[in-house]
């Protein structure tokens, strides 16, 4: 019998997949979404993670972008 799961294969250098990591890591056991960590820069999570991932990278673009002072 075949175990499937439906999630999301995300694709990102490697910085920014120990952030997903750290991410994943800061929650709780039963929020987790990593399903398997295929390569150093290949994730495979769950599917209903994918916005709250979106969302988190862009908080941190932002904290840490930087703005030539006018």
């Amino acid at each position: 019998m075949v175990n499937a799961i439906k999630g999301l294969f995300i694709s990102c250098d490697v910085p920014m997949a120990q952030f997903i990591v750290s991410l994943n890591a800061s929650l709780p056991a039963s929020q987790k979404f990593i399903i398997h960590m295929l390569y150093n820069s290949h994730l495979f999570v769950q599917a209903h993670a994918g916005e709250m991932i979106r969302n988190k990278i862009s908080e941190f673009r932002d904290l840490n972008s930087y703005e030539k002072p006018a």
